[in-house]
């Protein structure tokens, strides 16, 4: 079985990650025989409130009066990158990218990025929680409020972003949230059913990809829930930090993209479609 492509990986240029490698990524890629890899590197212009016993060491330098501010993205030693790896392995299709946290709430920022380099593929995703003006990654708000609260918030913030945010071809990692929930938490899709639907009926109605990301235990609820929202599209994501987490779980979530009536594109680093 050949995999889909991997359209959602970061490299050393993605600032949470020490053990990114672009070079390495590349290589396992082209072990597998995947047809493509898009290093969609983390750009997030926010400024999150953080404890300071939530900080890690590596993140000292980034951490500042309770505030946790990301760096810039290095777009010239990226875009370097890329073409290094491109004359290295002439035989992967190497996509260049960026994943955009937030964009909604950054949009002059986010459109300035997308506006100064040749990014090929754009992906939207949510991490925090904005609760009076001050933002908090979504893992920390639930030591601060009732779990099925911030989740609902989440998921309607989700939905804002998807709205009021176009320049973005496909949502990852909907499930960012579920990650972080307490171990003690059971949570279940269809006890926020409502609120999902209402994020895939956005993202169906302005013609985008949800993403299946394979960072966690892949759930059929979901993709469900998106074909019954007229979702045409979905992408492969392995959210890889580092290489040999490149298309990690892909035969499952292929076998279950299929299952759920979705198939390859007509060239094999496209998105799969509905059938």
């Amino acid at each position: 079985m050949t995999l889909p492509p991997d359209l959602h990986t970061h490299s050393e240029f993605s600032w949470d990650t020490r053990t990114g490698d672009m070079e390495g990524s590349c290589a396992r890629a082209v072990e597998l025989g995947l047809p493509a890899i898009a290093f969609t590197e983390h750009v997030d212009f926010i400024a999150w409130d953080v404890a300071p016993r939530d900080v890690p060491e590596h993140w000292a330098a980034l951490y500042r009066d309770g505030v946790l501010t990301p760096p810039p993205l290095d777009v010239d030693g990226y875009l370097e990158a890329i073409d290094r790896c491109r004359a290295k392995y002439p035989s992967l299709r190497i996509i260049t990218g960026v994943e955009l946290g937030e964009p909604h709430w950054f949009a002059g920022p986010a459109a300035a990025l997308l506006a100064a380099a040749p990014f090929e593929r754009v992906i939207g995703s949510m991490h925090s929680i904005r609760v009076g003006g001050r933002d908090r990654l979504v893992e920390d708000e639930y030591a601060l409020r009732p779990i099925p609260d911030v989740l609902r918030e989440y998921f309607a913030e989700t939905a804002r972003m998807i709205e009021s945010y176009g320049d973005f071809s496909t949502l990852t990692h909907l499930d960012y949230a579920v990650r972080y929930v307490p171990v003690d938490f059971a949570f279940a899709w269809s006890d926020f059913e409502d609120e999902v639907r209402a994020v895939l009926g956005s993202l169906a109605g302005t013609g985008r990809a949800l993403e299946i990301n394979t960072r966690r235990t892949l759930d059929p609820t979901l993709l469900r829930y998106w074909r019954e929202a007229g979702g045409t599209a979905v992408s492969f994501g392995s959210d890889a930090h580092r290489p040999e987490a490149v298309a990690a779980g892909f035969a499952d979530a292929a076998a279950l993209a299929e299952a759920s009536g979705f198939r390859p594109g007509r060239h094999p680093y496209d998105h799969w479609l509905a059938y």
